[in-house]
């Protein structure tokens, strides 16, 4: 078993079974891939589909392409649980799948356009295409699935990969969303040689004959407003068929409109599938998502935009500062990498230091308790130091271990640590210790231990 396999195999254990909205299925799932050259994989993918035997029609969401690529590997299908959910509420047994090369998902990377000054763009939207055909191959043999009705649903270069899966289409795809559909984006309004991208989309538009629909933010900083625009003429005028929709500006980059504006995007979504017979059920499942009350410390303001962080997929953490200042992340490989997330991200609008808020759904510290062992009634389950301390730091944890009333451990990735003991109550100690900890370190500290109850 590859180390990558592994790590795929690890997080999928990780996940919760049950729903996580009313009506609504979530499970992990790997998809035996094999290749027109011979090659396999075994592609990292997320089930969302609503609670029944079906047969339900498949949607298939296709990620982006980070611009750093160290970033490839970080990625996780749990950071699309929003978007797939608001196509499973509609009734698609909807699959967010991880390309070669992306996450827990085999390698190698086969999208490589080459260099900037002479990118193949169509090579590289090819070889995206067909991930995304061996997954629609995968799902079409589940019994809770309809072959005869897919979609492909994509932002960015899943965009690109979906268009380009409309060219050369699986059996049963019926239409295709390209959400910021691109490539070769190298900085804000600087794509490698524009023209080219253009052609490869005028290629695809050749041979794609099923509908299309295209969402591009006004203030998108990848693909710009013109260039989106000569994208889909190039796709039209040889012969796709193509609606463009030039959505509001969103945010700071309109990029994200996938992501960050679910409310705005749905009704065109919706208004798309009606026109193409492409609806399954009338009314969407009803969310139940939990209840969650905001930090205090966030402003009025900044509460209202606590519900993203409540519907965001698993593995997240929100930290926040006692001057209101707030970070969080979500879909991240562990609750580890979620909760350093979440702090380097607050930590950038303070200078006062940051607490862990939420674990997930669940304020932190609260039914945290690792699992009792096994034993005598009263057996102290024994502490073992955390991992980024040094050997010379290591048995320095039994001061810790010895310490009395409410207290913390924190650490950071370089090994620095710091703790507090005897504090009032478990934020204070949290704060104290990740006080402590920053004196010796630039990189961020997270908490390891709270009290004898250890977070990892």
């Amino acid at each position: 078993m590859t180390l990558r396999r592994l790590i795929a195999l690890l997080f999928m254990l990780s996940w919760c079974g049950p729903a996580l909205a009313e009506g609504l299925v979530q499970a992990p799932l790997s998809i035996p891939a094999r290749f027109p050259d011979g090659s396999s994989a075994t592609l990292e993918a997320m089930l969302l589909r609503p609670d029944g035997p079906g047969p339900y029609p498949i949607a298939i969401i296709s990620h982006g392409t980070p611009r750093d690529p160290a970033e490839r590997a970080q990625m996780t299908p749990l950071r699309y649980l929003p978007e797939a959910r608001e196509f499973a509420r509609r009734g698609w047994a909807t699959v967010a799948v991880m390309r070669r090369g992306y996450g827990g998902s085999d390698g190698p990377y086969s999208e490589t356009t080459g260099a900037c000054n002479n990118p193949d763009y169509l090579h590289s939207a090819r070889q995206s295409a067909e991930d995304l055909r061996q997954a629609v191959r995968h799902v079409a043999t589940q019994p809770y699935a309809d072959p005869g009705r897919v979609i492909a649903v994509g932002v960015s270069a899943g965009g690109l990969a979906s268009i380009a899966l409309s060219a050369d289409p699986p059996p049963g795809l019926k239409a295709a969303i390209s959400f910021a559909g691109g490539r070769g984006s190298i900085a804000d309004n600087e794509v490698c040689r524009e023209e080219r991208l253009v052609a490869a989309f005028g290629t695809l538009g050749r041979s794609s004959r099923v509908p299309t629909l295209w969402i591009y933010a006004e203030n998108d900083l990848f693909f710009g407003p013109d260039l989106a625009r000569r994208l889909w003429e190039a796709f039209t005028h040889e012969g796709g068929r193509g609606e463009f929709i030039a959505a509001p500006p969103n945010g700071k980059d309109g990029h994200s409109f996938f992501s960050a504006a679910i409310a705005e995007w749905t009704p065109m979504v919706d208004g798309f599938l009606a026109q193409n017979g492409l609806v399954p059920r009338k009314t969407p499942i009803a969310l139940s998502l939990p209840a969650l009350p905001p930090p205090p410390e966030l402003s009025a303001a900044n509460r209202a935009k606590f519900p993203a962080y409540v519907a965001a997929g698993g593995n997240k953490a929100f930290a926040v500062s006692p001057d209101g200042a707030y970070g969080w992340k979500s879909g991240l490989r562990s609750l580890d990498a979620a909760q350093e997330g979440a702090l380097e991200t607050c930590a950038k609008h303070t200078r006062q230091s940051c607490r862990i808020a939420y674990l997930n759904d669940r304020p932190a510290g609260a039914d945290m308790a690792a699992t009792p062992m096994e034993g005598a009634p009263g057996t102290r389950v024994r502490l073992e130091p955390p991992s980024e301390l040094s050997d010379a730091n290591r048995p320095k944890f039994s001061a810790y271990l010895e310490a009395a009333g409410r207290k913390a451990f924190a650490v950071s990735r370089d090994g620095a640590f710091g703790w507090k003991s005897g504090m009032a109550n478990e934020d204070a100690a949290r704060r104290g210790a990740l006080d402590n900890c920053a004196k010796y370190t630039r990189h961020t500290c997270y908490v390891v231990i709270v009290d004898d109850r250890p977070l990892r």
